[in-house]
Protein backbone atom coordinates (compact mmCIF):
# COMPACT_ATOMS: atom_id res chain seq x y z
CA UNK A 1 0.00 0.00 0.00
CA UNK A 2 1.00 3.52 -0.84
CA UNK A 3 2.03 5.63 2.51
CA UNK A 4 -0.09 8.69 2.83
CA UNK A 5 2.80 10.22 4.57
CA UNK A 6 4.57 10.54 1.56
CA UNK A 7 2.70 13.55 0.35
CA UNK A 8 4.64 15.81 -1.53
CA UNK A 9 8.02 13.47 -1.46
CA UNK A 10 6.98 12.27 -5.00
CA UNK A 11 7.11 15.03 -7.88
CA UNK A 12 6.30 13.69 -11.36
CA UNK A 13 6.95 16.01 -13.89
CA UNK A 14 5.90 15.60 -17.88
CA UNK A 15 4.81 17.44 -20.64
CA UNK A 16 6.43 19.14 -24.23
CA UNK A 17 8.61 22.15 -22.92
CA UNK A 18 11.64 20.30 -21.57
CA UNK A 19 12.92 23.35 -20.29
CA UNK A 20 10.73 24.11 -17.67
CA UNK A 21 10.63 20.27 -16.57
CA UNK A 22 14.17 20.24 -15.89
CA UNK A 23 14.12 23.67 -14.33
CA UNK A 24 11.68 22.70 -11.72
CA UNK A 25 13.66 19.29 -11.04
CA UNK A 26 16.72 20.70 -10.67
CA UNK A 27 15.12 23.35 -8.13
CA UNK A 28 13.76 20.69 -6.07
CA UNK A 29 16.60 18.33 -6.17
CA UNK A 30 18.86 21.53 -4.84
CA UNK A 31 16.39 22.09 -2.52
CA UNK A 32 16.06 18.15 -0.90
CA UNK A 33 20.38 17.40 -1.60
CA UNK A 34 20.62 20.57 0.52
CA UNK A 35 19.86 18.70 3.65
CA UNK A 36 21.90 15.64 2.71
CA UNK A 37 24.70 14.34 4.86
CA UNK A 38 26.70 12.35 2.64
CA UNK A 39 26.80 11.47 -1.34
CA UNK A 40 25.21 8.06 -0.18
CA UNK A 41 21.51 9.83 -0.24
CA UNK A 42 21.67 10.33 -3.67
CA UNK A 43 20.78 8.23 -6.61
CA UNK A 44 19.99 9.58 -10.05
CA UNK A 45 18.80 6.57 -12.65
CA UNK A 46 18.52 7.73 -16.39
CA UNK A 47 15.04 6.75 -17.58
CA UNK A 48 16.18 4.95 -20.49
CA UNK A 49 15.98 1.44 -20.43
CA UNK A 50 14.82 1.74 -16.56
CA UNK A 51 12.64 -1.29 -15.85
CA UNK A 52 10.07 -1.51 -12.65
CA UNK A 53 12.38 -3.47 -10.47
CA UNK A 54 15.85 -1.64 -10.76
CA UNK A 55 13.34 1.45 -9.81
CA UNK A 56 11.59 -0.50 -6.70
CA UNK A 57 15.09 -1.43 -5.82
CA UNK A 58 15.90 1.87 -5.49
CA UNK A 59 13.39 3.22 -3.84
CA UNK A 60 13.10 0.48 -1.48
CA UNK A 61 16.54 1.19 0.06
CA UNK A 62 16.75 2.61 3.69
CA UNK A 63 18.97 6.02 4.14
CA UNK A 64 22.54 5.20 5.31
CA UNK A 65 23.60 8.26 7.12
CA UNK A 66 20.97 10.92 5.60
CA UNK A 67 17.64 11.55 7.03
CA UNK A 68 16.15 10.30 3.48
CA UNK A 69 17.18 9.01 0.40
CA UNK A 70 16.57 10.97 -2.65
CA UNK A 71 15.87 9.19 -6.27
CA UNK A 72 15.98 11.02 -9.21
CA UNK A 73 14.59 9.38 -12.67
CA UNK A 74 15.66 11.02 -15.60
CA UNK A 75 13.85 11.47 -19.16
CA UNK A 76 11.73 8.76 -19.09
CA UNK A 77 10.67 7.72 -22.46
CA UNK A 78 6.86 8.45 -22.47
CA UNK A 79 5.90 5.00 -23.97
CA UNK A 80 7.42 3.36 -21.45
CA UNK A 81 6.21 5.62 -18.47
CA UNK A 82 3.45 2.78 -17.38
CA UNK A 83 5.72 -0.01 -17.13
CA UNK A 84 7.37 1.46 -13.95
CA UNK A 85 4.21 1.98 -11.90
CA UNK A 86 4.67 -1.28 -9.75
CA UNK A 87 8.02 0.25 -8.91
CA UNK A 88 6.06 3.20 -6.46
CA UNK A 89 2.97 0.66 -5.29
CA UNK A 90 5.19 0.99 -1.88
CA UNK A 91 7.04 4.00 -1.19
CA UNK A 92 9.07 4.55 2.05
CA UNK A 93 8.59 8.30 4.24
CA UNK A 94 12.53 7.95 3.90
CA UNK A 95 12.32 8.04 0.31
CA UNK A 96 11.76 11.29 -1.90
CA UNK A 97 11.36 10.92 -5.56
CA UNK A 98 11.78 12.88 -8.79
CA UNK A 99 10.32 11.54 -12.48
CA UNK A 100 11.05 13.77 -14.86
CA UNK A 101 9.41 12.16 -18.27
CA UNK A 102 10.21 13.28 -22.19
CA UNK A 103 7.04 13.72 -23.41
CA UNK A 104 3.65 14.23 -22.18
CA UNK A 105 1.17 11.44 -20.30
CA UNK A 106 -2.61 10.72 -20.65
CA UNK A 107 -4.47 11.47 -18.21
CA UNK A 108 -5.16 7.87 -17.27
CA UNK A 109 -1.68 7.19 -17.24
CA UNK A 110 -1.09 4.48 -14.97
CA UNK A 111 2.54 5.83 -13.73
CA UNK A 112 0.75 9.55 -12.81
CA UNK A 113 -2.22 7.27 -11.19
CA UNK A 114 0.66 5.49 -9.25
CA UNK A 115 2.27 9.05 -7.94
CA UNK A 116 -1.22 10.48 -7.04
CA UNK A 117 -1.78 7.69 -5.13
CA UNK A 118 1.16 6.94 -3.39
CA UNK A 119 0.73 11.10 -2.37
CA UNK A 120 2.60 12.89 -4.61
CA UNK A 121 2.30 15.49 -7.09
CA UNK A 122 1.92 15.29 -10.84
CA UNK A 123 2.63 18.53 -12.89
CA UNK A 124 2.70 18.83 -16.85
CA UNK A 125 5.15 21.64 -18.42
CA UNK A 126 3.33 22.78 -21.41
CA UNK A 127 4.71 24.59 -24.31
CA UNK A 128 4.57 28.60 -23.44
CA UNK A 129 2.68 30.84 -26.01
CA UNK A 130 1.81 34.37 -26.88
CA UNK A 131 0.97 35.96 -23.62
CA UNK A 132 2.37 33.48 -21.12
CA UNK A 133 5.24 33.24 -23.09
CA UNK A 134 6.12 36.69 -22.86
CA UNK A 135 5.21 36.69 -19.31
CA UNK A 136 8.04 34.01 -18.69
CA UNK A 137 10.16 35.95 -20.74
CA UNK A 138 9.99 39.35 -18.26
CA UNK A 139 10.20 37.47 -15.70
CA UNK A 140 13.61 35.74 -16.68
CA UNK A 141 14.86 39.01 -17.97
CA UNK A 142 14.16 40.79 -14.07
CA UNK A 143 16.02 37.66 -13.01
CA UNK A 144 18.75 38.53 -14.97
CA UNK A 145 18.64 42.07 -13.69
CA UNK A 146 16.96 43.19 -17.27
CA UNK A 147 13.99 44.88 -18.18
CA UNK A 148 11.05 43.63 -19.56
CA UNK A 149 11.71 45.57 -22.59
CA UNK A 150 14.62 43.72 -23.18
CA UNK A 151 12.55 40.73 -23.03
CA UNK A 152 9.92 41.35 -25.33
CA UNK A 153 12.71 42.50 -28.11
CA UNK A 154 14.13 38.98 -27.34
CA UNK A 155 10.95 37.16 -27.37
CA UNK A 156 10.61 39.20 -31.18
CA UNK A 157 13.92 37.75 -32.82
CA UNK A 158 14.17 34.37 -31.35
CA UNK A 159 12.58 31.10 -31.86
CA UNK A 160 9.81 30.04 -29.16
CA UNK A 161 12.49 27.70 -27.55
CA UNK A 162 12.89 28.53 -24.00
CA UNK A 163 16.50 27.44 -23.79
CA UNK A 164 17.52 29.97 -26.10
CA UNK A 165 15.66 32.63 -24.92
CA UNK A 166 17.03 32.01 -21.76
CA UNK A 167 20.78 31.49 -23.36
CA UNK A 168 20.14 34.77 -24.77
CA UNK A 169 18.83 37.10 -21.68
CA UNK A 170 22.02 35.50 -19.98
CA UNK A 171 24.41 36.90 -22.81
CA UNK A 172 22.56 40.58 -22.49
CA UNK A 173 22.69 40.23 -18.98
CA UNK A 174 26.59 39.36 -18.66
CA UNK A 175 27.09 42.35 -20.95
CA UNK A 176 25.39 44.60 -19.20
CA UNK A 177 27.57 42.75 -16.02
CA UNK A 178 30.53 44.17 -18.24
CA UNK A 179 29.54 47.58 -17.26
CA UNK A 180 28.71 48.25 -21.02
CA UNK A 181 25.93 50.04 -21.57
CA UNK A 182 23.00 48.19 -22.90
CA UNK A 183 21.63 50.14 -25.72
CA UNK A 184 18.54 48.78 -28.47
CA UNK A 185 21.05 48.83 -30.86
CA UNK A 186 23.62 47.00 -29.27
CA UNK A 187 20.90 43.93 -28.16
CA UNK A 188 20.02 43.79 -31.94
CA UNK A 189 23.52 43.32 -32.40
CA UNK A 190 24.13 40.65 -29.63
CA UNK A 191 20.85 39.08 -30.79
CA UNK A 192 21.72 38.95 -34.28
CA UNK A 193 25.66 36.91 -33.67
CA UNK A 194 26.56 34.03 -31.87
CA UNK A 195 24.47 31.63 -33.51
CA UNK A 196 23.53 32.39 -36.52
CA UNK A 197 27.59 31.90 -37.71
CA UNK A 198 27.29 28.33 -36.50
CA UNK A 199 23.74 27.51 -37.79
CA UNK A 200 25.71 28.71 -41.50
CA UNK A 201 28.80 26.56 -40.87
CA UNK A 202 26.05 23.91 -40.06
CA UNK A 203 24.18 24.83 -43.20
CA UNK A 204 27.08 24.67 -45.54
CA UNK A 205 27.99 21.15 -44.23
CA UNK A 206 24.75 19.91 -44.38
CA UNK A 207 24.44 18.58 -48.17
CA UNK A 208 24.62 16.90 -50.32
CA UNK A 209 25.55 14.67 -47.14
CA UNK A 210 26.57 16.09 -43.72
CA UNK A 211 30.16 16.24 -43.45
CA UNK A 212 31.99 15.28 -40.21
CA UNK A 213 32.12 19.14 -39.17
CA UNK A 214 27.91 19.22 -39.59
CA UNK A 215 27.81 16.72 -36.56
CA UNK A 216 30.47 18.71 -34.62
CA UNK A 217 28.94 21.50 -35.03
CA UNK A 218 25.11 20.14 -34.41
CA UNK A 219 26.30 18.87 -31.28
CA UNK A 220 28.16 21.59 -30.17
CA UNK A 221 24.75 23.67 -30.33
CA UNK A 222 22.79 21.57 -28.82
CA UNK A 223 25.06 21.25 -25.53
CA UNK A 224 25.56 24.82 -26.07
CA UNK A 225 21.99 25.77 -24.85
CA UNK A 226 20.12 25.61 -28.06
CA UNK A 227 17.15 22.77 -27.96
CA UNK A 228 18.57 19.94 -30.40
CA UNK A 229 14.42 20.48 -32.00
CA UNK A 230 15.52 23.64 -32.98
CA UNK A 231 19.10 22.53 -34.91
CA UNK A 232 16.92 20.33 -36.69
CA UNK A 233 14.83 22.66 -37.83
CA UNK A 234 16.96 25.13 -38.52
CA UNK A 235 18.52 22.01 -41.26
CA UNK A 236 14.54 21.00 -42.20
CA UNK A 237 14.36 24.94 -43.39
CA UNK A 238 18.57 24.61 -45.37
CA UNK A 239 16.42 22.21 -46.83
CA UNK A 240 13.44 23.07 -48.17
CA UNK A 241 14.96 25.93 -49.67
CA UNK A 242 17.76 23.88 -51.36
CA UNK A 243 14.61 22.26 -52.64
CA UNK A 244 12.45 25.22 -53.81
CA UNK A 245 15.74 26.37 -55.53
CA UNK A 246 16.76 22.94 -57.24
CA UNK A 247 12.80 22.92 -58.84
CA UNK A 248 13.29 26.50 -59.99
CA UNK A 249 16.75 25.33 -61.69
CA UNK A 250 15.02 22.11 -63.72
CA UNK A 251 12.57 24.72 -64.94
CA UNK A 252 15.57 26.55 -66.65
CA UNK A 253 15.32 29.60 -64.07
CA UNK A 254 18.81 31.31 -63.66
CA UNK A 255 20.34 32.70 -60.68
CA UNK A 256 19.11 36.18 -61.13
CA UNK A 257 15.74 35.29 -61.42
CA UNK A 258 15.89 32.84 -58.61
CA UNK A 259 16.98 35.71 -56.38
CA UNK A 260 14.51 38.28 -57.64
CA UNK A 261 11.31 35.76 -56.65
CA UNK A 262 13.10 34.93 -53.08
CA UNK A 263 12.59 37.05 -49.44
CA UNK A 264 16.12 35.43 -48.47
CA UNK A 265 19.60 37.02 -48.49
CA UNK A 266 20.61 37.16 -51.44
CA UNK A 267 23.95 35.35 -50.60
CA UNK A 268 22.24 32.88 -49.14
CA UNK A 269 20.37 31.67 -52.24
CA UNK A 270 23.71 32.24 -54.56
CA UNK A 271 25.10 29.15 -51.96
CA UNK A 272 21.67 27.18 -51.99
CA UNK A 273 21.73 27.19 -56.20
CA UNK A 274 25.22 26.14 -56.22
CA UNK A 275 24.42 23.32 -53.55
CA UNK A 276 21.42 22.34 -55.72
CA UNK A 277 23.50 22.08 -58.67
CA UNK A 278 24.63 18.65 -57.36
CA UNK A 279 21.26 17.97 -54.60
CA UNK A 280 18.68 14.86 -56.13
CA UNK A 281 15.80 16.19 -55.19
CA UNK A 282 14.34 12.62 -53.96
CA UNK A 283 17.18 12.69 -51.44
CA UNK A 284 16.13 15.96 -50.61
CA UNK A 285 12.48 14.61 -49.34
CA UNK A 286 13.57 12.17 -47.86
CA UNK A 287 15.57 14.19 -45.22
CA UNK A 288 12.81 16.17 -44.64
CA UNK A 289 10.96 13.05 -43.61
CA UNK A 290 13.65 11.89 -41.91
CA UNK A 291 13.73 15.29 -39.94
CA UNK A 292 9.54 15.37 -39.56
CA UNK A 293 10.15 12.19 -37.74
CA UNK A 294 12.61 12.73 -35.53
CA UNK A 295 10.84 15.65 -34.50
CA UNK A 296 7.95 13.31 -33.58
CA UNK A 297 9.72 10.68 -32.45
CA UNK A 298 11.17 13.20 -29.62
CA UNK A 299 7.99 15.11 -28.95
CA UNK A 300 6.54 11.59 -28.37
CA UNK A 301 9.26 10.83 -26.14
CA UNK A 302 10.16 8.03 -28.24
CA UNK A 303 13.75 8.86 -28.14
CA UNK A 304 16.15 11.16 -26.11
CA UNK A 305 16.77 15.01 -28.77
CA UNK A 306 20.37 15.00 -28.34
CA UNK A 307 21.15 11.19 -29.65
CA UNK A 308 18.36 11.10 -31.60
CA UNK A 309 20.00 14.56 -33.59
CA UNK A 310 23.04 12.42 -34.29
CA UNK A 311 21.60 9.10 -35.42
CA UNK A 312 19.46 11.69 -38.06
CA UNK A 313 22.55 13.39 -39.16
CA UNK A 314 24.03 9.91 -40.46
CA UNK A 315 21.03 9.46 -42.09
CA UNK A 316 20.39 12.11 -44.29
Amino acid sequence: MANPKTKAGIHLLHGDERFLIEERARATLDSWRSELISDFGFERLEGQGLNAARLQDSVLQAPFLDPYRVVAVTMLPAARAESLAPALSEVPVSTRIVITVAGRLGGGNKLAKAVTAAGGTVEEMAHLKGRSLSEWAAKKATDHGLTPAIAAQVVRVTPPDLTIIDSELTKLAAYKASGSKLTAEVVTELLAGGREDEIFKLTDNLLPHPTPEALKIARGLSRGGMQPTSVAYRMARHIALVLEVRAKQERGESLSDVKSQMSEHPFVVQKAFDTARDTDPNRLEAALRAIRDYEWEVKSGQIDPELGLDVLLTRL
